[in-house]
């Protein structure tokens, strides 16, 4: 597969995107005309058993993302959405089925340094400032000073956090702290982004901004993306495609296509077609519960 690396600073004038906007880089954009594999479940399952009990937290999830896409998981509490994203990174092992992540196994692919995690909580040391917390995993690839830095600007800049490169996380708000946890993920230039439920602990104002600056992101770079959400409005907003999930054992119900245009703004939240596509999302939901 071909490796996506991250835009480069591009030094001539783009467009006017408001206050919320990040940096305006040269877009790369993925090829859709023959989109590759980039993650493929079949008939996938987990059990986990502990004192004498067995929990069926998974079972027969076929899934298959293709490179450029961002999908998002949605669904109940338990319904296995942060399962099914720790199995494809390799945190947990499935019990039944077969899963790729470009093409090999999942423990092949964490190898290969082939995705970038975000956690609930942006984890940041708090003793590093936000230059050298990004640095981290780099350090621990090896990487010459000179690349590590080259590599955390560059990833700085793209989330909109090059002037504060030097502040300590308590120096920064809630939202500035999971866009550097971001940005650590991206600075090993993986093709495919994991996150599990990244703005969720955060106000509804500074969700609305990480949203816009998350999906301009993600138009810049060209990456696959996979989503964990308990928010309608999120995952609607942000997708090429929604999971509905539902608990009890945990499994699809439903693969909701969207019909938004791939740049958007928030004010598509007031559209027909984005409505239309929350609707379904929201019936889904329901009869996932009533299947449950």
């Amino acid at each position: 597969m071909t490796h996506n690396s991250l835009p480069r600073p591009d030094t001539g004038s783009g467009q006017n995107r408001g206050p919320d906007a990040l940096p305006d880089h040269g877009v790369v954009k993925p090829d859709h005309g023959v989109a590759e594999t980039v993650i493929e479940a079949r008939h996938l399952g987990v059990t986990f058993a502990a004192d004498r009990q067995q929990t069926v937290a998974l079972t027969g999830v076929d899934l298959a993302i293709r490179e450029g896409e961002f999908v998002s998981l949605i669904g109940p509490s338990g319904c296995g959405k942060t399962t099914l994203l720790r199995l494809i990174a390799d945190l947990e092992q499935a019990t039944t089925g077969t899963l790729l992540v470009n093409g090999v196994a999942p423990e092949q692919a964490r190898k290969q340094r082939a995705y970038g995690y975000v956690f609930q909580a942006p984890a940041l040391y708090p003793w590093r400032n936000v230059e050298r917390n990004v640095m981290l995993p780099l350090e621990v690839m090896g990487l010459p000073r000179a690349e590590r830095q080259a590599r955390a600007a560059r990833v700085l800049d793209l989330v909109g956090l090059a002037a504060f490169r030097r502040r300590f996380p308590w120096q920064l708000s809630g939202g500035m702290q999971q866009r550097a946890s971001i940005a650590r993920a991206l600075s090993f230039e993986p093709n495919l982004l994991l996150m599990d439920e990244p703005f969720g602990a955060l106000d509804e104002i500074t969700r609305d901004g990480l949203t816009l600056h998350l999906h301009q992101l993600w138009r810049r770079t060209g990456l696959t993306a996979m989503f964990v959400t308990h928010s309608v409005p999120e995952a609607v907003f942000l997708s090429t495609r929604i999971v509905v999930m539902s608990s009890h054992p945990g499994r699809i119900v439903a693969v909701i296509e969207s019909t938004l245009p791939r740049e958007r703004d928030l004010d598509v939240r007031e559209t027909p077609e984005y409505l239309a596509v929350a609707h379904a999302v929201r019936a889904a939901l329901r009869e996932g519960h009533r299947d449950g």
